[in-house]
């Protein structure tokens, strides 16, 4: 079953309206304040803000007579935004001839270009949540054993898994059933919506360093709470096992 293609083209081209409030801070400013964002579906797996105009302060907008074009949203205008001596480049987007009627009156600003982006009273990181993304951790006894270049790394009955829509099944196992001499400390961090900051490992195996394998969040969102302190190796970089069965994600 092509889940990925079923995906592609149910989200391709969608729009919902949002019923969170949703602000945008840059430079200690907050430029974005609304209770009517609009989701959209640029790319199939998750969704991007588009703020009613009247709820963004279109005065720190700074022109810039360019514009980049979208085979769904048309033609859009290119802005920086601008606050004291702090300039984001290329940060807005608007559409004002849009085909899609309802983004005319709309700005979209990048993601990553702000400093901060909340929904209600939390800080949200990556991207904003898809309404139709789930998250279950489930704590479980199947027998996990995680493999790399020959060697057993890890090995666990109480591993606890956690299911993501639309994602391969992640294991999640305690540290004390990993060879924890085997780790060394990345400065690799990264950010999901749903579990929150992660940090990472290297392996260090028959001489050879794989980078940045092995994952675990300290202090996860609340969804994902369960999973704090335990570690993660992708089904697609390392061997696991699971009840003896090869798991390729």
């Amino acid at each position: 079953m092509d889940t990925h293609g079923d995906l592609k083209a149910r989200n391709r081209g969608r729009i919902e309206r949002g019923a969170k409030r949703v602000r945008a801070v840059f430079a200690g400013e907050v430029v974005a304040d609304t209770t009517r964002p609009l989701l959209v579906w640029e790319v199939p797996y998750f969704p991007t803000y588009y703020l009613p105009r009247e709820d963004v302060r279109t005065d720190l907008f700074v022109p810039t007579g360019r514009t980049r074009r979208s085979r769904q949203r048309g033609v859009g205008t290119v802005s920086h935004l601008r606050v004291g001596d702090r300039e984001a480049v290329d940060a807005v987007t608007e559409y004002p001839d849009s085909e899609v009627e309802i983004l005319r009156d709309h700005v979209r600003l990048a993601w990553s270009a702000m400093d901060t982006w909340f929904e209600e009273d939390e800080e949200v990181y990556t991207h904003p949540r898809d309404p139709y993304v789930r998250v279950d951790v489930l704590a479980s006894s199947r027998h996990v054993r995680v493999v790399v270049d020959g060697v057993t790394v890890a090995e666990t009955r109480s591993p606890r898994l956690l299911f993501e829509t639309n994602l391969p099944v992640r294991y999640y196992l305690p540290k004390i059933d990993v060879r924890l001499d085997l780790l060394e400390p990345s400065d690799t961090i990264t950010h999901c919506p749903y579990k929150g900051q992660a940090e990472y490992w290297s392996v260090r195996v028959n001489g050879k360093l794989v980078e940045d394998l092995v994952w675990t969040y300290r202090a996860p969102l609340r969804e994902s709470e369960p999973i704090a302190g335990y570690v993660a190796f992708p089904q697609e970089r390392a061997e696991v096992y699971v009840d003896g069965v090869l798991d390729r994600g």
